[in-house]
């Protein structure tokens, strides 16, 4: 047995677990988990633990179901909010198949691969997200309500902001996970509130992103409210974005810059990133409902970046010291995070390696352009799906599966949205109570 197991297994009877957390997530990023009992923590690890794949979106078929959830012991973390006795121990898990290779679709083994070619470059890519979400009231029964829970508004406090308490308990929460929330307050919408995490590596920015939407989940439920990370519940009121803070390494130093001067590696991966945003919106904008938050409440439009202008696609924020990056702002908190940042870092990689020349700043108010020639963000789903089956990008980051079995799951979606009568209902129906 190797220190890592016995300290792993040192872990488990210290802390008084007794039920292991399996997590693994679907196509659409959606949290799946599969219990263990402790005594069979060391049998995962070695072999993996089997579960039916052809019941989850983009795994396999019923030909070939059988694949194994193996956890990786770097992202040990003790669900706070389950009980103290007989503790509840969560961990993100790879996919292999039964002969222990590497189950390749797996989004968060095409994450890793984007992450790979970039330490082949020479470059780290640091990720942190900004989130927002919604709380809302829940009826009698326990059933969400499009009620917010407070009628507050950007950085309100209480009594105006209700929401005070239930941020600091997931903050508190997380932190005890072993995550590094940077920090919370109310944004813009009645009932709506951010919590922004410290940058860490692509792949842990990942796996935070979709710990904190179990937890804020989790804690509000608890807490008799329903957390909403739908992109736009409310038809007159700010959409849910995920800002998503990149900052490319090379030898310790960002190349990014908030001055007037950039180096060409930076330039060239934001020039990457904005070339190939169009091609790529339908896997950071994956629903119908996404395309409702463009161009209102602080959502971008159209393709164009600038410094501290927050009405543009990308932006680079003020900052002083080693926190220098450079915000997108279009994504949303449906996307899959492994997905949407393997595109992300594909294309700005891409950038470097064609040293693609970045086009100059647009330093007006981006929501009031009028020039035709001014490239757009999709106006839907229709449209992005058409430009990602189209890219070759899409084509050489994603696995055939992963794609196939995305476009057709979303053009059923966006084929249901046209047809109904009455769209933003069929929207809550289908997501609302999932998102």
């Amino acid at each position: 047995m190797d220190q890592s197991m016995m300290d792993l297994l040192q872990l488990v009877e210290d802390e008084d677990v007794k039920f292991i957390r399996l997590a693994y997530c679907d196509l659409n990023g959606q949290l799946k988990n599969m219990a263990i009992m402790s005594s069979e923590l060391r049998r995962a690890v070695e072999e993996g633990i089997s579960f039916d794949a052809s019941a989850v979106l983009g795994f396999t078929g019923v030909e070939y179901s059988d694949l194994f959830l193996v956890p990786d012991s770097s992202t040990v973390s003790i669900l706070p909010w389950r009980p103290a006795h007989e503790r509840v121990m969560r961990m993100q898990c790879d996919v292999k198949n039964p002969d222990g290779s590497i189950f390749e679709p797996y989004c968060r083994n095409v994450l890793r691969n984007a992450v790979d070619r970039a330490i082949s470059l020479g470059y780290i890519v640091n990720i942190g997200t900004e989130c927002e979400f919604y709380l809302f009231r829940q009826d009698e029964e326990g059933r969400p309500t499009q009620i917010p829970l407070d009628r507050g508004g950007y950085n309100d406090i209480s009594p105006i902001d209700r929401g005070e308490d239930m941020r600091r308990r997931i903050c508190l929460a997380i932190e005890e996970m072993g995550l590094n929330p940077e920090c919370s307050h109310h944004e813009c919408g009645p009932g709506q509130n951010e919590i922004d995490f410290r940058y860490a590596d692509a792949l842990q920015a990942a796996d935070n992103f979709l710990t904190l939407k179990m937890a804020v989940k989790s804690l509000a439920q608890l807490n008799d409210l329903y957390a909403s990370f739908m992109p736009k519940p409310l038809e007159d009121n700010c959409g849910n974005g995920l800002h998503i803070n990149f900052s490319l390494m090379r030898g310790g130093h960002s190349v990014f810059k908030s001055g007037g001067e950039h180096s060409q590696v930076g330039e060239s991966f934001i020039a990457g990133i904005l070339e190939k945003i169009p091609e790529i919106t339908a896997f950071l904008n994956p629903t119908p409902n996404s395309y409702e938050r463009f161009g209102s409440f602080k959502a971008p439009k159209y393709v164009t970046w600038s410094h501290q202008n927050r009405s543009q696609l990308i932006r680079i924020p003020a900052a002083t010291g080693g926190h220098v990056r450079a915000e997108l702002r279009s994504a949303d908190p449906s996307c899959n995070p492994y997905l949407a940042f393997a595109l992300l870092i594909h294309a700005g990689l891409d950038g470097i390696e064609n040293e693609t020349k970045l086009c100059e700043p647009y330093n007006g108010n981006a929501y009031e352009i009028s020039d035709p020639s001014v490239r757009r963000i999709p106006e839907n789903l229709g449209e992005a799906l058409k430009l990602a089956e189209q890219s070759d990008l899409v084509a050489r980051a994603l696995p055939e599966m992963t794609r196939e079995e995305f476009f057709q799951e979303k053009k059923e979606e966006w084929k249901e949205y046209q047809l109904s009568s009455d769209r933003h209902q069929l929207e809550l129906d289908r997501y609302f109570g999932i998102l």
